[in-house]
């Protein structure tokens, strides 16, 4: 693997320990979701304590799912975020929108509007990663268009030098995640604004496997949810 690419496996909270005992340094464990309270009488959630006790040092947040299935708003994944990076977690940030939202032409204000209730809360972005992942691509099979993405990525990048700062805008990680897989990686890999990739689903396919001449390395771990399902999100980024 190469020494400017940064692998990071986002296993289900079940998996966390066994998957940061089984991976050779190097390879770090991401959270699929933390709460934004200190440890106390919160049941069935996890807090950034336990993470770091855990020696889990990332953590999703904000994924579509989240948000469109538990309702999950924008202010309370700002809250989630702050609580994470105030506690020393490094977080990879799912912002994107649905399928009505861009046909209708709003993809970008979406966007944005996702990324600036983290702005009201959260001054040091050097800890966040940027996963765009437009939700009426995931899991669909339907890509967003290597212009698409990188016209969202470029907006992305350029609200930050706007709202954050120029240093915000060249140093954040933004990376792409919708229904990525060995036919389209290579070409959204070479736009200059997409610096690595969300994975899901596709990571568990035998045959995707990310090219190493675009500095991105698949790894493949599998775990099964509670229906015997295979659950996953790989994180694939350059280092900077």
């Amino acid at each position: 693997m190469s020494s400017i690419t940064e692998v990071v496996i986002a296993p289900p909270s079940l998996y966390l320990l066994l998957a940061r005992e089984h991976l050779k340094p190097g390879l770090e464990v991401a959270a699929q979701n933390v709460f934004d309270k200190p440890n106390g009488a919160f049941t069935g959630e996890i807090s950034v304590d336990q993470l770091k006790d855990s020696n889990i040092t990332w953590t999703l947040l904000g994924h579509s799912e989240r948000r469109v299935i538990l309702q999950e708003d924008d202010v309370f994944v700002a809250n989630k975020t702050k609580a994470a990076l105030d506690g020393g977690i490094g977080v990879i940030f799912c912002c994107g929108e649905s399928l009505e939202q861009r046909e209708s032409g709003k993809t970008i204000d979406v966007v944005t509007a996702q990324l600036k209730a983290v702005k009201d809360k959260v001054q040091d972005w050097s800890k966040i990663v940027i996963a765009y992942e437009p939700i009426w691509a995931i899991g669909t099979g339907k890509v967003a268009s290597t212009e698409q993405a990188q016209e969202v990525h470029a907006a992305i990048r350029s609200w930050l030098k706007t709202e954050v700062s120029e240093k915000a805008a060249e140093e954040t990680r933004i990376i792409y995640g919708g229904s990525v897989s060995e036919k389209n990686c290579k070409d959204l890999a070479k736009q200059p604004d997409i610096d690595g990739f969300l994975v899901g689903g596709a990571s568990l396919k035998p045959a995707c496997e990310l090219p190493r001449c675009c500095l991105f390395t698949l790894l493949q771990m599998l775990t099964r949810d509670s229906c015997g399902h295979y659950q996953l999100s790989l994180v694939t980024a350059r280092r900077y």
